[in-house]
This record gives structure tokens, C-alpha cells and sequence, in this order.
């Protein structure tokens, strides 16, 4: 009995910071949150993939056990359970985060009942903040939702028979981004770095980047195998060549705007023009058009002004240097 009202308790404290966060998020789930179907699907040697009402939850399953890569949200993990108990268990001994945002974190709190909890330093440090992206107070989250175990670069799990590995890549979709390599099972969990067939949300207030975007996929086609199955944070299991498409549409939408920008057009400007009509259907999801548009206009704008500070300051202290200079001449 004091177990089920300390879960109820945690769950209560758990959403009120989670849902705090979905406006975020809002566009993909919360209309058809119950309508939302839940299924688990293998999509290759001991790697499964359930989706549900938040980000695609990866889960392995095999000798060793069981672990998840994210949790969606809490209210559906019973949801979730279900259809993890059709494999063997229900309690993962090992999470991963990809991310800090709340579908993909929102069961931490349940979950991290049974298992430990592992992610980039950056997600616990978001999770702990009492400052909202929004800049207003916020919630911390409770510890035993919180990742145990954190890391900068790298770091591996043996389990399953595979080394399971988590690499950050910085100023993507946030700053705290992780991408899970199943080794021997050649799969892949990518978070929200890849929204299959869609236009990206890159979140400017946590740290994400376009061009650091960008950059990160295009090493990522490099790194994954060819014949590798791909997670994506949402949509559909994919494969390298999707990941390409994701690339170019990338690279070339930044590129449209960002000349439009160079030629001194203002935003609505750029907004009206738009993209050429075969990126409609990237623009049909969670973010459209118009706000992939104001996002990289706000992203490269922010950093056009950097550099022009730096090469201000540059030439600051190139006369400064240069007055020096002339001071110790005889």
C-alpha cells in the first residue's frame, strides 16, 4: 500500500514538471493522446521498437534482461508496460535517455523505480533546473527519475550479448543529445536528431543548433553501417538512405534561407516565398513550414551577429595591440 501511494505521489510531481514542458511538444501528441495506439515491433536481433504517444522507446530484451532507450510520458506507462510485459518483464534494468524533453523522459520517474537511469550530464542538469526554458520557475525533477549515471563523450554497456554504445553529439536538437549504437544487433536509436520525413524541431533555448544539426547528420551517415535499421526520435523505423533525404532536405532548406537572408529579405519575405513544393510534405508534422523557416532565420541570424562581434572585437584589439606597438618604439 505505501508503495502505491509513494508511486502516485511521484507520478503527481513527475507530470506537474513534465507537462510543464509540453508545449513543446504539444503539436505532435496531445490531440490523439486517447486515440494514441501502442505497439512493439522487432526491428532487428535483440532490438525491438515500441511507439506510442511520445518519442520511439528502443528497447533490447534477451539473457541480461531488459533496457529501454527513453520513456515517453508517465501517465501512459502502464500503457507501455503492457506491451514490454509481452517480451518477458516490465522493469527495465537499464534506461537511456536521448534527451531531456519530456516525451522522452516523462516515465523516468516510474520506471527508474527498477532500473537505473543513464543519460548525458546535460540532461540531469536540465532535469535539476528551476528555470524553465521560458526563463520562468520551474519544478526540479525528483531524484529517482534523474539520471544515476552520466557522461561527456562516450560511454558503453554490455548487455545482451552487444556492447551498447552512447555517443553525444553537441547542438543538435539540445545540447545533451545521445545517439545509441546496438553493436552486434546493427541498430541504431538516433532521439530526436531525425524526424523521418519531416522538417526537424531544433530547440534554440536548450542548447540546439541548426548548423550543429547539420553537421551532426552528416557525420552520422558516415558512422551508421549501410545496411544498419535506423530509430528515429518519431516516425517509422528507417535505414541510411532516409537519413541522406533527411540530410539534403537539411542542407538545402538552410540554404534557401540563408541566401534569402544575404540578399537582405526580411522574414516574412522569406516565409511567403517558402520552399519548393516538394519539401509540403516535411511540413505537414509537429513543425511546419513557416516555423522551420523562423527557426533557421533565428539560428543563423544569431549567428551572423557573433561573428560580427568577434571580427569587432578583432579589430579592436588589432589597434590596441597595434598602439602598443607604437608606444615601445624609441
Amino acid at each position: 500500500m505505501r508503495r502505491i501511494i509513494f508511486s502516485i505521489a511521484l507520478l503527481g510531481l513527475f507530470v506537474s514538471s513534465t507537462f510543464a514542458h509540453i508545449s513543446l511538444i504539444k503539436g505532435i501528441h496531445s490531440k490523439n493522446h486517447k486515440r494514441q495506439k501502442f505497439s512493439l515491433e522487432k526491428v532487428n536481433g535483440n532490438v525491438y521498437v515500441l511507439y506510442g504517444a511520445g518519442g520511439n522507446i528502443g528497447v533490447s530484451y534477451g539473457s541480461d534482461g531488459m533496457m529501454t532507450i527513453d520513456t515517453q510520458f508517465a501517465k501512459f506507462v502502464p500503457q507501455i508496460k503492457a506491451q514490454l510485459k509481452t517480451l518477458g518483464t516490465d522493469k527495465p534494468k537499464f534506461i537511456f535517455n536521448t534527451h531531456f524533453h519530456g516525451d522522452h523522459t516523462g516515465g523516468n520517474a516510474l520506471f527508474g523505480q527498477d532500473g537505473t537511469i543513464i543519460a548525458h550530464y546535460k540532461v540531469r542538469e536540465r532535469l535539476l533546473s528551476t528555470i524553465g526554458r521560458d526563463g520562468k520557475p520551474r519544478t526540479p525533477t525528483p531524484n529517482i527519475a534523474l539520471p544515476m549515471f552520466t557522461f561527456r563523450n562516450s560511454l558503453s554497456v554490455h548487455f545482451n550479448g552487444e556492447e551498447v554504445k552512447a555517443v553525444h553529439f553537441s547542438h543538435g536538437h539540445t545540447d545533451g543529445d545521445t545517439v545509441i549504437f546496438f553493436t552486434g544487433s546493427n541498430v541504431v536509436h538516433l532521439g530526436d536528431d531525425f524526424f523521418v520525413g519531416r522538417f526537424p524541431f531544433v530547440d534554440l533555448d536548450s542548447g540546439g543548433s541548426v548548423g550543429g544539426l547539420v553537421r551532426n547528420i552528416k557525420k552520422l551517415i558516415y558512422m551508421i553501417p549501410s545496411d544498419a535499421k535506423i530509430i528515429p526520435g518519431h516516425g517509422k523505423v528507417a535505414n541510411v538512405h532516409d537519413l541522406m533525404d533527411y540530410y539534403s532536405m537539411l542542407v538545402e532548406t538552410t540554404t534557401i534561407v540563408r541566401k534569402q537572408m544575404m540578399e537582405g529579405k526580411t522574414l516574412e519575405q522569406i516565409k511567403a516565398a517558402g520552399f519548393p513544393a516538394k519539401y509540403d510534405a516535411a511540413g505537414s508534422g509537429f513543425i511546419k513550414t513557416g516555423r522551420w523557416i523562423e527557426t533557421i532565420h533565428k539560428d543563423f541570424s544569431k549567428s551572423r551577429s557573433m561573428k560580427m562581434r568577434r571580427k569587432m572585437h578583432g579589430k579592436k584589439m588589432h589597434k590596441m595591440k597595434k598602439k602598443m606597438m607604437e608606444k615601445k618604439k624609441p
